[in-house]
């Protein structure tokens, strides 16, 4: 596209000063000339380190994650660079338009990890020629878990690479024989440089790539700081490019910020087909790994692992691992939740004492969902919670999403508040509105089901389920009708 600059005031004095310029030169330039001269004067590109906006100018503030002081402005050769990626990109997209009654539907091929919780979060295995990105806090149990993965897919055959930009080949080769890791067709690579990555696929039939970690690789080709998003970009495009013309499955582990989301620019988790977090605390036994980005299947899915002698394994027994049976205590209360087409039964625990400067604090929980439901029981319930400190945590490292779980929030709240125990008997499901009335939630009759098998008894619930599953139904309307039942 040639610029005009006869379109703007600006561009008409810069359009009379290269007139005169042109005059006192002896040339005779017509306005497209002059237009593609000025095409060619140097454009300034400021790109942010943390989402990848481009602006023309520098800001103080991200207009699009909101970051402070992150724009950098490129160099010749990372816009270069840029715009090289941005071609291949557009020629891999130019196609004309089809009816979508003639397009067919292709064949996605899965490939099973042998580790039933990750099949189960991946939709089934793994794809082939799929970028699969792994991001979580340090020693949560990435690199454990990929190893193991590698392993079990080295087993069936397949030749797996791994690469580690952090750690030295005696290092994982440790790892490997504590996990029994051990495979013919498990190969490691410790190299830093993706064009040494590039160079030892083409040696060697490889089915299954690991990298780790993307911040640790950079490409010759980007001159920029590893980790930087000029770097990100390039490497990960060139990883898409080879999974998809080599239909290679590449997983990638990404380190995570105190914010939670991927270490350097966001834009990494755009490109890839899978994002996957790992969630919970990395003193403690049990991990969560939570789908955020799926083109092959559900997102809603989650996989549970357990940390144990031989790594990060698939928990066995999962159903029970989230709360405790015993004497009933006060501030505890029992829900279920349902975390894709799995049913947890959880541990909502709550504290409330005085204190003369009030604290709000949610772990596994809405913030300010819990501000609403105190709110709440102030106005229909008459607890004033304004002069206590209120402390709500899900217990096991759950981070409830729903609002099935707020039934067992106030329950919590009122049974410490008051002293009155609950008893490990009973579960409460539904959601609370904002007029103080119990709604009805989906799934009920798995929830009920589960809590069967877990051998409750009561079930506080806000509708009549179509299976009661041998336990005792008390429908609950109103919130006020909590504290008839505790």
């Amino acid at each position: 596209m040639i610029f005009d600059p006869a379109n703007s005031a600006q561009g008409a004095k810069i359009l009379k000063i290269l007139s005169i310029i042109s005059q006192s030169l002896g040339l005779n330039l017509s306005e497209n000339e002059r237009g593609i001269k000025m095409a060619k004067i140097k454009t300034t590109i400021f790109e942010c380190q943390h989402c990848g906006n481009q602006q023309s100018r520098w800001l103080g503030r991200c207009p699009d994650c909101g970051a402070f002081d992150s724009f950098v402005e490129l160099k010749p050769a990372q816009i270069k660079a840029l715009k090289e990626i941005e071609g291949e990109l557009a020629r891999a997209s130019s196609a004309s338009a089809k009816a979508i009654s003639e397009i067919e539907i292709e064949q996605i091929s899965r490939i099973d990890t042998k580790d039933s919780e990750l099949n189960l979060v991946l939709g089934g295995g793994v794809v082939e020629g799929s970028l699969v990105l792994i991001g979580g806090s340090p020693g949560i149990g990435k690199s454990t878990l990929l190893l193991k993965i590698a392993a079990n897919l080295a087993s069936g055959g397949r030749a797996v690479l791994y690469v580690s930009g952090e750690e030295s080949a005696s290092q994982i080769k440790m790892r490997a024989q504590r996990l029994g890791a051990i495979s013919e067709q498990l190969f490691l690579l410790t190299e830093i440089n993706l064009g040494a990555v590039l160079e030892e696929v083409e040696r060697r039939d490889y089915k299954f790539i690991v990298i780790d970690s993307i911040q640790t690789l950079f490409s010759d080709k980007a001159p920029s700081a590893p980790g930087s998003i000029t770097q990100v970009r390039e490497i990960t495009f060139e990883l898409m490019r080879l999974a998809k013309a080599r239909g290679i499955s590449i997983f990638i582990i990404g380190h995570i910020t105190k914010e939670g989301s991927i270490a350097g620019p966001r834009i990494l988790e755009h490109m890839v087909d899978v994002v996957l977090y790992f969630e919970g605390d990395a003193s403690k036994q049990l991990r969560i790994l939570r789908g955020f980005k799926n083109r092959f299947g559900a997102t809603s899915e989650v996989g549970i692992f357990e940390m144990g002698p031989h790594g990060l394994v698939s928990a066995k027994d999962v159903a029970s691992k989230f709360f405790t049976r015993g004497k009933a205590v006060s501030g505890s209360a029992i829900t279920i939740t349902m975390e894709g087409t799995r049913a947890l039964v959880v541990e909502i625990q709550a504290l409330v004492c005085e204190s003369g400067y009030p604290k709000r604090s949610a772990t596994g929980f809405d913030k300010n969902r819990l501000d609403m439901l105190l709110a709440l029981l102030d106005r229909k319930l008459e607890i004033g919670l304004g002069g206590y400190d209120v402390f709500v945590n899900v217990s096991g490292g759950v981070k409830i999403t729903e609002t099935a779980c707020d039934l067992a929030v106030v329950a919590a709240i009122v049974s410490s508040f008051k002293n009155r125990p609950i008893s490990k008997e009973s579960v409460f499901i539904g959601e609370v509105s904002l007029n103080g009335e119990i709604r009805e939630i989906f799934n009920l009759d798995a929830r009920l089901k589960e809590a069967a098998m877990q051998k409750f008894k009561n079930a506080i619930v806000p509708m009549k389920p179509q299976n009661a599953q041998g336990l005792k139904i008390f429908h609950a309307t109103e919130i006020t009708q909590i504290l008839d039942w505790m």
